[in-house]
Order: C-alpha cells, then sequence, then structure tokens
C-alpha cells in the first residue's frame, strides 16, 4: 500500500484507532523540529499548538485591520459633518483641504470642474484636456498609481515634480461626469494600483454633493 492509500483508510474508518489504542501509546512519530522521537498524542498536541498560534496571529490581524478601519470610518464622519455644514463654495473647498491634510495626512489636493461661472479664474476651473475627461468618464472606481503621463501632476503646482503617486477621483451629478479629485503624494507607494478604494470612491461622492449643493 501506498502512504496515500493508508491516510484515505484511516480517514475513512475513524474507528480504527478506537479498535486499535494501543497504537496510540506505542507509535512514535519524528518531532517537527528536533527530530527526536515522541509519541503521536504529544504530536497532535504540538500540531494543536501550532494551529492555535496561527489562529491568533490572524485574530489579531483581523483585530488590527477592524481598528484601522473604525478611525478611517470616524476620519470620514468628521470630514462628511464638514462639507454638509460648508455653507459656501470657498468653505467646501477648504473643509476638504483642512480634512484631508490633518485627518489623512494628504498635503496635496487638486480639484477640477469641468464647467463653472463664466470668466471665473479659479485653479478649480482651469481648462482640462478631453482626453482626460474622457478618461474620467471611463472610471468604474477611483485610479491608484504613478502621475506619469497624467496632466494631472501638473495641478499641484510648485510641488509637481515630487509627486510620485496619485489618486484620481472621478466627481458625477446626476449619472454625469462633472469633475476630479487629486490627491498627490511625494512617497511613490502612498497610492498604488493594488489598494482598496472605497472610503476614495465615498469621499469621491461626498465632494460632489457637496459642491453641486453651494454652486447651485
Amino acid at each position: 500500500m501506498k502512504s496515500d492509500d493508508v491516510a484515505q483508510y484511516l480517514h475513512n474508518h475513524p474507528q480504527f484507532f478506537e479498535e486499535h489504542a494501543e497504537l496510540m501509546t506505542n507509535m512514535v512519530v519524528p518531532h517537527p523540529h528536533s527530530g527526536r522521537a515522541i509519541s503521536i498524542t504529544e504530536r497532535q498536541m504540538l500540531a494543536l499548538r501550532e494551529k492555535n498560534k496561527q489562529l491568533e496571529s490572524k485574530l489579531g490581524e483581523l483585530l488590527q485591520f477592524g481598528e484601522e478601519n473604525d478611525a478611517i470610518g470616524e476620519k470620514m464622519h468628521r470630514l462628511g459633518v464638514g462639507l454638509i455644514a460648508a455653507g459656501s463654495f470657498q468653505a467646501v473647498l477648504h473643509t476638504l483641504n483642512f480634512h484631508l491634510r490633518d485627518d489623512f495626512a494628504i498635503p496635496h489636493v487638486a480639484v477640477r470642474l469641468w464647467r463653472g461661472p463664466e470668466n471665473d479664474e479659479l485653479p478649480i476651473f482651469a481648462d482640462v484636456s478631453q482626453e482626460l475627461q474622457s478618461f474620467a468618464e471611463t472610471l468604474q472606481q477611483p485610479y491608484c498609481g504613478t502621475t506619469s503621463g497624467f496632466e494631472t501632476s501638473s495641478w499641484f503646482g510648485e510641488v509637481a515634480p515630487h509627486i510620485r503617486s496619485q489618486a484620481l477621483i472621478a466627481m458625477h451629478k446626476g449619472g454625469e461626469t462633472t469633475g476630479m479629485i487629486a490627491l498627490g503624494s511625494e512617497d511613490g507607494e502612498r497610492f498604488y494600483a493594488s489598494m482598496g478604494t472605497i472610503y476614495l470612491q465615498r469621499l469621491g461622492e461626498m465632494v460632489s454633493a457637496a459642491l453641486a449643493r453651494v454652486l447651485h
């Protein structure tokens, strides 16, 4: 018989060790670390302890993720309350920049709206290429990654040459793409392609609603 056959037999006949209880005390197996022989019962205890350590480690990771999500949720709540309280266009932008800088440690934020009041020279209404507008319309979720090849890199002013990663969030109103939020960082790993974007997406939704209210 092959070892797989033995393993399958024992799996299919769990009563085997009940019928041959003496084997549990007579059988010896190699210790997983020291190489010395130990009883099968002791080997089972070691396996259970190792599994328990793995479960404890996994539980610790889950608790850490939960605490981090709670902290982010609290920050998003403060931002949402601030945007609701903002009574003017400038107040919305100030609130956005303040919370992203102080709560989320994102010092570089740029916002562009495709359309605004005529003759308004504010940077937020600066011209944006049709190519970028089309790109924004195709975004199913925020883009995270390099600034290379994006005109958004110029939105960050004097620090633009130092921006190594960015998040681009399309803003919508009634199903129409109305603008984009760009978050920049000198850290090339701050915004990366495989990162979660649910909070960035919610950020875009909140800012879109706040700007639509004050501009209206």
